[in-house]
């Protein structure tokens, strides 16, 4: 069992549905909203939806999972599910926000190009004026299109694909990493095999079988290019999200560590402090 004070820093699980009180235009699966002025989430919490929020103009902090970004103009805000956040976002504020659940999300999803995980390390997205205007452009076509009678479920997918191509298109000018990605397609699949396979597979023989290639050349094309193992990679996805979820749930350290494939809770807790420096115990007493 967790101790009391544990238990008040589990974070909440946001539903879309929380959300349409304050819509401007919407359908079940998919909200547009505004964010004119002064906004404080003051205690973090996290969504079981995707989010991007598009700033014109806007300052002050955004928090997304521990790390503070600095709010600016012209820039695109992406919260995948599951990520905790918090913002105080100061008064001269003006932002457009479409909040889009997991099912919708999926259907335009490919158009993001890259694995989630990329974005979400890079959340933040500085825009130069035609991509800000192009952004605005589409965002603004599916509030029209949710605004009508009969709004078509395909026009509004498809605008969202032409804003997550355009979304990926300026991270992949923008980060090395993303360049790097673009350039070996193998590595762009690996990444989505540990988004898809992470908490059950932690061999290398195995990715690099779905990959039709040997372990041994999977792992070089990760050191050559990415300076980093290939394995390790794989374990920096399982502890971002053992993390978040020691983080944010009051399951028991047990709990978690079966959720991961750990059959054995010292192992697990051998296997977090070998990767942060604290057992998951210390981690969620120092939080």
């Amino acid at each position: 069992m967790l101790n009391r004070s544990s238990e008040n820093k589990a974070v909440p699980t946001l539903d879309i549905h929380e959300f349409r009180t304050k819509q401007i235009a919407g359908k079940e699966e998919l909200i547009f909203n505004e964010i004119i002025g002064e906004n404080i989430i003051h205690k973090p919490h996290k969504h079981d939806f995707f989010i991007i929020i598009l700033f014109d103009k806007g300052s002050g902090v955004h928090n997304i999972d521990s790390v503070d970004y600095t709010i600016g103009d012209n820039e695109v805000h992406v919260l995948f599910p599951g990520q905790i956040h918090k913002w105080h976002i100061n008064k001269e504020t003006k932002a457009y926000q479409l909040m889009i659940e997991s099912t919708f999300l999926e259907q335009f999803a490919p158009a993001f190009r890259f694995s989630f995980t990329n974005y979400q390390n890079h959340p933040v997205i500085s825009l130069d004026h035609n991509n800000y205007t192009q952004l605005l452009y589409e965002f603004n076509a599916i509030r029209t299109e949710l605004l009508d009678e009969n709004p078509v479920d395909q026009l509004i997918s498809a605008r969202s694909g032409v804003i997550a191509a355009i979304v990926s298109k300026v991270v992949e000018n923008q980060s090395e990493e993303f360049k790097v990605y673009q350039a070996n397609p193998k590595l762009v699949k690996f990444n989505w095999l540990i988004d898809k396979y992470y908490k059950k597979e932690k061999s290398i023989a195995f990715y690099a079988d779905q990959l039709n290639i040997t372990a041994n050349y999977l792992n070089i094309l990760s050191q050559r290019n990415l300076k980093i193992s290939a394995n390790k990679l794989i374990q920096q996805r399982i502890t971002v999200e053992a993390k978040r979820l020691l983080y944010t749930s009051q399951n028991t350290i047990k709990e978690i560590a079966f959720e991961f494939g750990f059959y054995d809770h010292a192992h697990f807790s051998n296997f977090f402090k070998s990767q942060t420096g604290f057992t998951p115990t210390q981690f969620r007493r120092k939080l």
